[in-house]
């Protein structure tokens, strides 16, 4: 069931530090150059290195994924093809679409006297390379993108909540998570903090309801309404 107004309000209220994903919540990376495109790009790079995929890759779609099944199949490839994803995520975010509601909410946490920071599997480069092409570089306390050459850091592993919980010098009770996947909501538990579900797609609603999302709604125009 999508959040009423007043639900939204409530679950805001003691709320200091907005804690933000950013593929979904700011802006849909893969919009204009595809998630199996980039997935493919990776593929060809191992090839063009002489390196034999792992086993699996061939038919993963999603980058991230993708590098997860490298990292662990080769742990000496981690790096290289981090490098190779960056330039690909960053390359993306160039014609990524913006989240309708997304660059409002930023604006009405700030104008609350909000924090925000933004907590992502992808990479902190390319998050601020499309906070600054889009002008909100401003809007954002920090960025906290998967640590270079660490997948283990991606969520649902809460380690770059906490990192940004503490960089702010915010607790737990005081901060909201929003995600649009049951690893953020996984993520928020595992840190201490509540999150709000986006269900910007068909059956993601009862998902994120599953994992534990305290509220779902599915406009991020909703939340920047409620902080308004």
């Amino acid at each position: 069931m999508i959040a009423t107004p007043q639900q939204l309000a409530d679950v805001l209220r003691p709320v200091k530090h907005v804690l933000l994903d950013f593929d979904g919540p700011v802006c849909s990376v893969f919009a204009g150059l595809p998630a199996s495109e980039v997935a493919r790009r990776l593929r060809e790079g191992l090839l063009a290195g002489g390196e034999q995929a792992p086993a699996g890759a061939a038919e993963e779609n999603d980058p991230l994924a993708l590098f997860r099944l490298v990292a662990d199949a080769r742990p000496d490839l981690t790096a290289s093809t981090d490098a190779a994803l960056v330039a690909l995520e960053t390359e993306a975010v160039r014609v990524a679409r913006p989240t309708p509601g997304g660059e409002s909410l930023l604006r009405a946490a700030v104008r609350s006297g909000r924090l925000v920071s933004v907590v992502s599997n992808n990479a902190g480069a390319a998050i601020e390379a499309y906070l600054a092409e889009h002008g909100l570089s401003d809007y954002v306390t920090g960025v906290f993108g998967r640590a270079p050459g660490d997948p283990s850091s991606m969520k649902p592993n809460p380690r770059l909540l906490l990192e940004a919980m503490e960089a702010a010098g915010t607790r737990p009770e005081h901060c909201i998570f929003i995600g649009d996947a049951a690893r953020d909501v996984e993520a928020g538990k595992a840190a201490g903090v509540p999150t709000i579900g986006y269900a910007n797609k068909p059956g993601k609603d009862a998902k994120l309801a599953t994992a534990g999302a305290v509220v779902v709604v599915d406009s991020m125009q909703l939340v920047s309404d409620a902080l308004a």
